[in-house]
């Protein structure tokens, strides 16, 4: 089954927010998140266990527990296995930091094995309080690692998780799995592959309007020939083009601040929400077959579904491309 028959609309919601990413979000302000993210019709729910150690996962249990399973798609994460004890001082999130201060203490295995794999799908599940999954996600193979670490982490998801979520996906168990990576190198080696075949890939911040010109050489390219779909995750780059001031996790650097006044001015011009702008970007690729921005206010939800729905003119588009802020390669909404 390809992963465009999988989801059932373009939108989704990414929670890694409900995660406590950044901030500790009172459990009032998630859950009013969350409710008016269904009420508004999303129906795509992605998570993971590193989101705030199992709590993102928690949280998004409790809205979806009490809908109708085959009322919506559940995507989450294996290469995270949550223990119930306590990580004894600051935890390593590698590039990612201290991104989930806020969130549950409880320790965090990094494993890629078929064993963690299995016990990361049942942890998932019972925190979210369901009976199944519809996709699974390799989450960060090989994140942070170099050189032969970086291979011999890939070959353990090889190996592991690949093969064990391959063969879920035979038997039904499941319907579509892939790789959940910020980086494009994992998912250009696992497309390259013989077997085992991937359905799709979530890609984060790297198929971005401020981020996008490595995935358009290689692994878009080689997704499309393979009829491989594309999850774009973290469209705002971290927040910087929604009004935040984090890129890549930290605070944006002057240069990354600087391209997006740039963009800002040209949308401003053409009285163009940057939101729209940037989803209708990101799925403007024929590779991608949904987005999912996170957010923390019922407030957010409402400001996307507008932006997706958007009419942006074709001058703006063109604007863009003549300032060479977005690639050349890039396909623009509307043929531009």
């Amino acid at each position: 089954m390809t992963l465009g028959k999988v989801l059932p609309e373009h939108i989704g919601f990414g929670t890694a927010p409900m995660g406590n990413m950044f901030r500790a979000v009172p459990d009032d302000e998630a859950s009013a998140t969350l409710n008016a993210a269904w009420d508004q019709g999303i129906r795509y729910y992605d998570s993971a266990p590193l989101y705030g150690a199992g709590l993102a996962e928690i949280r998004l249990g409790e809205l979806l527990s009490q809908k109708p399973r085959d009322a919506y798609v559940l995507s989450s994460k294996v290469g995270r296995v949550i223990l119930d004890e306590v990580e004894p001082g600051s935890r390593d999130l590698g590039e990612k930091g201290s991104l989930f201060a806020a969130g549950r203490p409880n320790k965090i295995l990094h494993e890629w094995t078929a064993d963690a794999t299995e016990r990361s799908i049942e942890g998932s599940l019972k925190r979210l309080g369901v009976d199944r999954l519809d996709i699974v996600w390799v989450h960060d193979v090989a994140q942070d690692f170099h050189g032969d670490l970086w291979l011999g982490k890939f070959e353990e998801a090889r190996t592991g998780a690949f093969r064990v979520l391959a063969r879920l996906r035979d038997e039904g168990v499941i319907k579509a799995w892939g790789l959940g990576v910020n980086r494009t190198e994992p998912v250009e080696l696992t497309l390259a592959l013989d077997e085992p075949k991937p359905d799709g890939f979530l890609l984060a911040g790297r198929y971005t309007l401020l981020d996008h010109e490595h995935a358009l050489q290689r692994l878009l390219p080689m997704a499309q020939e393979q009829g491989v779909g594309m999850v774009v995750g973290g469209p705002y780059s971290s927040g910087i083009l929604a009004g935040g001031s984090h890129f890549e996790y930290q605070d944006a650097p002057a240069e990354i601040v600087e391209r997006v006044e740039r963009i800002k001015a040209i949308a401003d011009r053409n009285r163009v929400a940057i939101k729209a702008a940037a989803l209708q970007f990101s799925l403007a690729h024929p590779v991608s077959v949904a987005v999912i921005p996170g957010a923390t206010k019922p407030s957010r939800i409402t400001e996307d579904l507008a932006a997706l729905h958007e009419q942006v003119p074709k001058r703006f588009w063109q604007e863009l491309r003549e300032a060479r802020l977005v690639s050349p390669m890039a396909p623009l909404p509307g043929g531009v």
